[in-house]
Protein backbone atom coordinates (compact mmCIF):
# COMPACT_ATOMS: atom_id res chain seq x y z
CA UNK A 1 0.00 0.00 0.00
CA UNK A 2 1.36 3.40 -0.99
CA UNK A 3 0.87 6.24 1.46
CA UNK A 4 0.67 9.86 0.42
CA UNK A 5 2.62 12.44 2.38
CA UNK A 6 -0.59 13.76 3.92
CA UNK A 7 -1.76 10.31 5.02
CA UNK A 8 1.63 9.61 6.66
CA UNK A 9 1.38 12.90 8.56
CA UNK A 10 -2.17 12.11 9.67
CA UNK A 11 -1.03 8.68 10.82
CA UNK A 12 1.75 10.25 12.92
CA UNK A 13 -0.75 12.57 14.57
CA UNK A 14 -3.26 9.77 15.26
CA UNK A 15 -0.65 7.44 16.70
CA UNK A 16 1.51 9.84 18.70
CA UNK A 17 -0.43 13.00 19.58
CA UNK A 18 -1.74 11.82 22.97
CA UNK A 19 1.66 10.41 23.96
CA UNK A 20 3.42 13.65 23.02
CA UNK A 21 0.79 15.84 24.69
CA UNK A 22 0.99 13.89 27.97
CA UNK A 23 4.77 14.02 27.90
CA UNK A 24 4.89 17.72 27.03
CA UNK A 25 2.32 18.53 29.73
CA UNK A 26 4.39 16.65 32.31
CA UNK A 27 7.57 18.41 31.19
CA UNK A 28 6.14 21.94 31.01
CA UNK A 29 3.44 21.78 33.68
CA UNK A 30 0.92 23.58 31.47
CA UNK A 31 -1.58 22.12 29.03
CA UNK A 32 -1.61 25.27 26.88
CA UNK A 33 2.18 25.26 26.60
CA UNK A 34 2.14 21.51 25.95
CA UNK A 35 -0.28 21.97 23.04
CA UNK A 36 2.02 24.63 21.55
CA UNK A 37 5.03 22.37 22.04
CA UNK A 38 3.34 19.41 20.33
CA UNK A 39 2.23 21.58 17.43
CA UNK A 40 5.80 22.85 17.02
CA UNK A 41 7.02 19.26 17.27
CA UNK A 42 4.82 18.04 14.43
CA UNK A 43 5.75 21.05 12.31
CA UNK A 44 9.47 20.37 12.77
CA UNK A 45 9.03 16.63 12.35
CA UNK A 46 7.25 17.11 9.07
CA UNK A 47 9.86 19.53 7.81
CA UNK A 48 12.65 17.05 8.60
CA UNK A 49 10.74 13.81 7.94
CA UNK A 50 13.49 12.58 5.62
CA UNK A 51 15.75 12.20 8.69
CA UNK A 52 13.57 9.41 10.09
CA UNK A 53 15.04 6.32 8.49
CA UNK A 54 13.25 3.64 10.53
CA UNK A 55 9.47 4.09 10.93
CA UNK A 56 9.48 1.82 13.99
CA UNK A 57 11.47 4.51 15.81
CA UNK A 58 8.96 7.29 15.03
CA UNK A 59 7.78 7.63 18.65
CA UNK A 60 11.29 8.03 20.04
CA UNK A 61 12.23 10.41 17.22
CA UNK A 62 9.10 12.54 17.77
CA UNK A 63 9.72 12.59 21.52
CA UNK A 64 13.24 13.86 20.95
CA UNK A 65 11.90 16.71 18.81
CA UNK A 66 9.13 17.48 21.31
CA UNK A 67 11.63 17.51 24.16
CA UNK A 68 13.77 20.14 22.44
CA UNK A 69 10.71 22.30 21.85
CA UNK A 70 9.55 21.82 25.47
CA UNK A 71 12.87 23.05 26.80
CA UNK A 72 12.64 26.11 24.55
CA UNK A 73 9.21 26.87 26.04
CA UNK A 74 10.23 25.96 29.59
CA UNK A 75 9.71 28.82 32.03
CA UNK A 76 11.33 28.00 35.40
CA UNK A 77 9.64 31.00 37.03
CA UNK A 78 6.17 29.69 36.16
CA UNK A 79 4.09 29.25 39.29
CA UNK A 80 3.20 25.71 40.25
CA UNK A 81 -0.27 26.93 41.10
CA UNK A 82 -0.96 27.82 37.47
CA UNK A 83 -1.04 24.16 36.45
CA UNK A 84 -3.30 23.32 39.39
CA UNK A 85 -5.64 26.21 38.58
CA UNK A 86 -5.73 24.97 35.00
CA UNK A 87 -6.71 21.47 36.18
CA UNK A 88 -9.47 22.93 38.37
CA UNK A 89 -10.86 24.95 35.46
CA UNK A 90 -11.17 21.73 33.48
CA UNK A 91 -13.49 20.21 36.07
CA UNK A 92 -11.07 18.27 38.25
CA UNK A 93 -12.73 17.19 41.53
CA UNK A 94 -10.71 17.02 44.73
CA UNK A 95 -11.14 13.44 45.90
CA UNK A 96 -8.44 11.64 47.84
CA UNK A 97 -7.17 9.65 44.85
CA UNK A 98 -7.01 12.76 42.71
CA UNK A 99 -5.27 14.68 45.48
CA UNK A 100 -2.58 12.01 45.53
CA UNK A 101 -2.19 12.30 41.75
CA UNK A 102 -1.93 16.07 42.02
CA UNK A 103 0.71 15.66 44.71
CA UNK A 104 2.76 13.56 42.29
CA UNK A 105 2.29 16.11 39.49
CA UNK A 106 3.34 18.94 41.84
CA UNK A 107 6.34 16.91 42.98
CA UNK A 108 7.30 16.22 39.35
CA UNK A 109 7.31 19.96 38.71
CA UNK A 110 9.83 20.40 41.55
CA UNK A 111 12.46 18.00 40.22
CA UNK A 112 15.04 18.66 37.53
CA UNK A 113 13.83 18.34 33.92
CA UNK A 114 16.27 15.48 33.15
CA UNK A 115 14.71 13.50 35.98
CA UNK A 116 11.16 14.49 35.11
CA UNK A 117 11.48 13.32 31.51
CA UNK A 118 12.75 9.84 32.36
CA UNK A 119 9.97 9.34 34.92
CA UNK A 120 7.34 10.51 32.44
CA UNK A 121 8.62 8.24 29.67
CA UNK A 122 9.01 5.22 31.92
CA UNK A 123 5.90 5.43 34.12
CA UNK A 124 3.41 7.54 32.19
CA UNK A 125 4.21 6.36 28.67
CA UNK A 126 5.50 2.83 29.38
CA UNK A 127 8.48 3.34 27.08
CA UNK A 128 11.15 0.62 27.26
CA UNK A 129 14.59 1.77 28.40
CA UNK A 130 16.19 1.05 25.02
CA UNK A 131 13.65 3.28 23.30
CA UNK A 132 14.12 5.92 26.02
CA UNK A 133 17.85 5.88 25.34
CA UNK A 134 17.16 6.50 21.66
CA UNK A 135 14.65 9.27 22.39
CA UNK A 136 16.95 11.03 24.85
CA UNK A 137 20.10 10.35 22.82
CA UNK A 138 21.90 8.75 25.77
CA UNK A 139 23.26 5.30 26.60
CA UNK A 140 20.85 2.70 28.06
CA UNK A 141 22.94 2.57 31.25
CA UNK A 142 22.54 6.32 31.62
CA UNK A 143 18.76 5.89 31.38
CA UNK A 144 18.84 3.43 34.26
CA UNK A 145 21.03 5.67 36.43
CA UNK A 146 18.82 8.70 35.68
CA UNK A 147 15.77 6.65 36.61
CA UNK A 148 17.32 5.74 39.94
CA UNK A 149 18.26 9.35 40.67
CA UNK A 150 14.86 10.55 39.46
CA UNK A 151 13.04 8.17 41.80
CA UNK A 152 15.08 9.50 44.73
CA UNK A 153 14.44 13.11 43.70
CA UNK A 154 10.70 12.40 43.38
CA UNK A 155 10.65 10.70 46.77
CA UNK A 156 12.33 13.76 48.28
CA UNK A 157 9.93 16.10 46.49
CA UNK A 158 6.92 14.13 47.73
CA UNK A 159 8.18 14.29 51.31
CA UNK A 160 9.18 17.96 51.10
CA UNK A 161 5.81 19.60 51.91
CA UNK A 162 5.51 17.54 55.10
CA UNK A 163 9.01 18.48 56.23
CA UNK A 164 8.83 22.20 55.37
CA UNK A 165 7.26 24.29 58.15
CA UNK A 166 4.30 26.46 57.18
CA UNK A 167 5.38 29.90 56.00
CA UNK A 168 9.03 28.89 55.59
CA UNK A 169 10.92 30.76 52.91
CA UNK A 170 13.38 29.26 50.49
CA UNK A 171 16.85 30.41 49.50
CA UNK A 172 16.05 31.70 46.02
CA UNK A 173 13.17 31.39 43.62
CA UNK A 174 15.32 29.66 41.00
CA UNK A 175 16.76 27.12 43.44
CA UNK A 176 13.45 26.61 45.22
CA UNK A 177 11.68 25.14 42.20
CA UNK A 178 13.99 22.16 41.61
CA UNK A 179 15.17 19.36 43.88
CA UNK A 180 18.97 19.18 43.45
CA UNK A 181 20.67 16.05 42.12
CA UNK A 182 22.94 15.81 45.17
CA UNK A 183 22.58 17.22 48.65
CA UNK A 184 24.54 20.37 49.30
CA UNK A 185 27.36 20.35 51.84
CA UNK A 186 26.43 22.09 55.12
Amino acid sequence: MIFSAESRYNQWVREHYRFLLRSAWALTGSRATAEDVVQDCFTSAWRFRHQLRDQSMARAWLFQIMRRHAFRHFDPVQSQTESLDEACEQGVNHHDALDAQLDVVKALSRIAPIHREVLVLYYFDDMPTAQMAEALDIAPGTVLSRLARAREALKTALQEPARRPAGATTESSAAAGVIPLRKRAP
